[in-house]
């Protein structure tokens, strides 16, 4: 990977910015990523990125434990290094998998909020989420407590949680509670309605009321949120009742949450979950979302942009560079535009590839950020953006397998 100087990197920014305050056209720039050492030990999977009001950066992974059981990690990247890894939690019961994975949120008072999953039966599909928080920066955890209150042994997962207010937590996920338990028909059968539901959890560990947000969705594709200054907004892939599996959002404004609706109408349909959920980032009013779309076996990778904290929305834009695998994630940037990271196929495996779009359709040249493979090993790359840098981590699928992490800033074209 190409390196770039923290003094190179200091300029662009101040060119960027007097350009800016001048009314000059800003110079053009080009994304440079380097390697940077990652705290995962060997055998660890399931990365996940997550900045902090205050700047810093949070990793989270999964590891193998020597009992056959896994752990749950997180390390800290404070404007350097990552810190020596601490373990939120550990079991020999868990519920791992590539495109299901843990998180870990941090509130403004400092309070860390963690969920993880574990199983709740021995069908494959029966297992809850727990969620653990830690006031004293990681030390030490609460009994994990469950926020989903139906005590069916069915899926519970794809989570994705927020900072709410009065020093609570929120939490989105997919729940199979409706799901028929003596059903033949498989995971994906029509006559199973997996549901998407909210709820929030405050310091004492009490749940509001659990809020349904959509009644039937996509089985098993990822969700994700992001507080724009009108309220929360959520994203995932929807469910109809001719298998059409396009992505739909939903907001909470004034209150209360919005019904679904449609975010493009793509047309996809498809007898099965193609595990390749929607990522939405917002700043402010201005929302991006990017998705993985296969219609009539054409796959693609999509962005679409709002500048009305997600009320209405451009036309789709599409990022790839044809042979997409998908597994997005979208991070918007301050001037408006957004990264576009996911998973591309080549002759020899796959590469990890970010792209910067605009809103008007204009696009950066992709950059590779690392070659992957592309069977559920590699998982799903993860990015977040801390200041002017932007953080990238993946799973390299080896054996035995480890996270990598990598960072990246954007230097002036020559």
């Amino acid at each position: 990977m190409t390196h770039f100087t923290c003094r190179t990197h200091r300029v662009a920014v101040l060119l960027l910015f007097t350009a800016l305050a001048t009314g000059q056209e800003p110079p053009k720039q080009k994304l440079i990523v380097r390697s940077l050492e990652s705290p995962a030990a060997l055998g660890s999977g399931e990365p996940n990125l997550y900045t902090a009001f205050d700047g810093r950066v949070f990793l989270t992974w999964i590891e193998a434990t020597v009992s056959k059981g896994h752990r749950l990690r997180f390390s800290i990247r404070d404007g350097g290094n990552w810190s020596q890894p601490r373990t939120i939690a550990e079991g020999a019961n868990w519920m791992v998998n590539w495109a299901d994975f843990p998180s870990l949120l941090a509130l403004r008072d400092g309070t860390l909020v963690a969920h993880w999953l574990v199983k709740s039966g021995s069908d494959g599909h029966a297992y809850d989420i727990n969620i653990s928080r830690s006031t004293d920066g990681g030390r030490t955890w609460t009994t994990p407590m469950l926020p989903h209150r139906d005590n069916t042994r069915t899926e519970h997962g794809f989570v994705s949680m927020l900072p709410w207010t009065r020093g609570r937590a929120a939490a989105v996920w997919l729940d199979g509670r409706n799901f028929k338990a003596a059903s033949n028909d498989g995971h994906g059968s029509s006559a199973n309605e997996m549901t998407l539901r909210f709820t929030t959890i405050d310091a004492r560990g009490r749940l509001s009321e659990d809020a349904v947000l959509d009644p039937r969705v996509c089985d098993c594709c990822q969700t994700s949120a992001a507080l724009t200054s009108d309220g929360a907004i959520v994203v995932y892939r929807d469910r109809s009742e001719k298998e059409v599996r396009d992505i739909s959002l939903v907001r909470f404004h004034k209150g209360r949450w919005t019904e679904p609706a449609s975010l493009s109408v793509d047309g996809w349909e498809i007898h099965g979950c193609p595990v390749n959920g929607p990522s939405v980032s917002a700043d402010r009013k201005r929302v991006a979302v990017a998705w993985f779309t296969a219609v009539k076996d054409a796959a693609q990778v999509k962005i679409i942009f709002s500048g009305d904290s997600g009320e209405t929305f451009g036309q789709p834009i599409r990022v790839d560079d044809g042979t997409p695998v998908g597994r997005v994630d979208v991070l918007i940037l301050p001037d408006g535009s957004a990264l576009v990271n996911w998973l591309e196929r080549t002759p020899t495996g796959g590469e990890i590839k970010v792209r910067r779009v605009r809103p008007d359709g204009s696009r950066d040249d992709a950059v590779t950020v690392a070659e992957s493979g592309v069977a559920r090993a590699s998982g799903f790359p993860q990015m977040t953006r801390a200041g002017n840098e932007i953080i990238f981590a993946w799973t390299d699928p080896g054996t035995p397998s480890r996270v990598r992490t990598a960072v990246g800033g954007f230097v002036p074209e020559r």
